[in-house]
């Protein structure tokens, strides 16, 4: 698959990819470069509150029902995301409505009016969305593990905040922090879809662009955000977190520290994840839930970040059994690094990069995934990856990187485990964790 994908900086220092595609639809995304990390304490969620605010109007659709109305009347969709790193917007829409989707994202991001009636109400509406990720624990439990492996860094924190911190937020700390990041120079614009419609359009649809998206004398963020938070993160002993909850079903994540953004063995990485809990192939699917009946759902998944990144085995266990889970998985992650039948082939390298591949293909035929990749590279990595490099990337991984990787990073003494269930006792649990 090839896409022809443009990129240029604009006066304003706005970066523009565009990346035409044969689709009928086209996605308009912004990404930020601010998220969860770069708040203080103070004001931990503010990345994520404003995601919220910026849909309750703005100069041209002053409501949240005037906004919603004009994007819901042309039969698109749009909506917003905060992670650490960065928070991203998007409207994708028929192709005939692409300029729609610029002025709505241009609106939202320059021109909220973030009322503070309408903040008093969002509050409460966040403090419930708290609430309802604390009855969710197969969700919960990635911040019980992300605070367990970045303990003393803002990367440790919630995205979405605390209820202290939500309450304790004024207007003013949103003017702030919109006046601090969301300017050009710290964005990145995604135009994937419909490459004659974007053609036809061009010059309206930069003209569009060049409206909002204006240069800034602002000096606040002079700094990249690379700049401002550089950390190392180490270990040398295993570590157990135990979050006490009563529920029906113990949810856990054993993880090791993983790999920064753009590290050299990126692919080789998510391979061996693949390999371990990707699929309902992979040696974990098979042998904890296939052979063995202890859960529902098994999966492993890799997070990267500027210095960081973790590999992390999530499952959901019968209270009573997870000590034999979490055995099963520790004697799994041993045989993988160990040399004897329970070694890394060759056949299953083979299989999860065709699977890489093939899940590429597919998200590769959405605009919206399609512009999420290119933004996103180029906002975190400043460079855009080509579909090209990233199949490569891949295809290229071998046998012999992948075991070598296992052996780096599934050290016993990194070994981590985040638990979410009915138990105070953290002692037991590290006394499973012996690779």
């Amino acid at each position: 698959m090839q896409f022809e994908h443009q990129q240029e900086i604009l006066e304003s220092g706005l970066r523009l990819v565009t990346v035409p595609m044969s689709v009928p639809s086209v996605t308009v995304l912004a990404m930020v470069g601010v998220g969860s990390r770069y708040e203080s304490q103070r004001v931990n969620g503010i990345s994520h509150f404003l995601e919220h605010m910026v849909f309750k109007g703005t100069a041209k659709y002053p409501t949240a029902l005037s906004l919603s109305s004009v994007v819901d009347g042309v039969g698109a969709e749009f909506n917003a995301f905060t992670g650490k790193e960065y928070t991203g917007f998007y409207v994708k829409a028929g192709s005939a409505h692409l300029p729609l989707a610029i002025e709505v994202i241009g609106e939202m991001l320059f021109r909220p009016r973030l009322e503070a009636v309408e903040m008093e109400r969002e509050k409460g509406v966040i403090i419930e969305e708290i609430n309802m990720y604390e009855d969710q624990p197969i969700r919960d439990i990635g911040n019980v593990f992300d605070s367990l492996l970045y303990s003393s860094s803002s990367l440790g924190w919630e995205v979405i905040g605390t209820k202290d911190t939500i309450r304790g937020m004024r207007k003013e700390d949103f003017e702030e922090h919109m006046q601090r990041w969301y300017e050009p120079q710290n964005m990145v614009l995604g135009l994937a879809g419909d490459g004659q419609k974007m053609a036809d359009v061009r010059s309206q649809m930069l003209d569009l662009i060049q409206k909002y998206f204006k240069k800034s004398t602002n000096q606040l963020i002079s700094k990249s955000t690379n700049q401002l938070i550089k950390q190392k993160f180490s270990q040398d002993r295993l570590a157990v977190k135990v979050k006490y909850k009563k529920t029906e079903q113990a949810h856990f994540i054993l993880g090791v520290r993983g790999l920064p953004r753009g590290h050299k063995d990126r692919y080789a990485m998510g391979v061996l994840s693949t390999i371990l809990g990707g699929n309902m192939s992979s040696r974990l699917f098979i042998e904890v839930r296939e052979r063995r009946g202890l859960a529902y759902y098994v999966r492993s998944g890799v997070e990267v970040y500027q210095e960081a990144g973790s590999l992390g085995i999530q499952a959901g266990v019968e209270l009573a059994k997870i000590e034999e889970a979490v055995k099963v998985m520790v004697a799994e992650l041993a045989k993988v690094k160990q040399k004897g039948k329970g070694v890394i082939k060759e056949s299953e390298v083979t299989k999860a990069k065709e699977y890489l591949k093939g899940k590429l293909l597919l998200d590769w035929e959405d605009s919206r995934e399609v512009a999420g990749e290119y933004v996103e590279d180029w906002l975190a990595e400043g460079r855009v990856r080509t579909a090209e490099e990233i199949i490569g990337g891949v295809e290229a991984v071998t046998l012999a990187e992948v075991r070598r990787l296992a052996g780096e990073v599934l050290v016993g003494k990194h070994l981590n485990l985040a638990v979410i269930g009915p138990y105070s006792e953290p002692d037991k649990f590290e006394k499973l964790l012996q690779l």
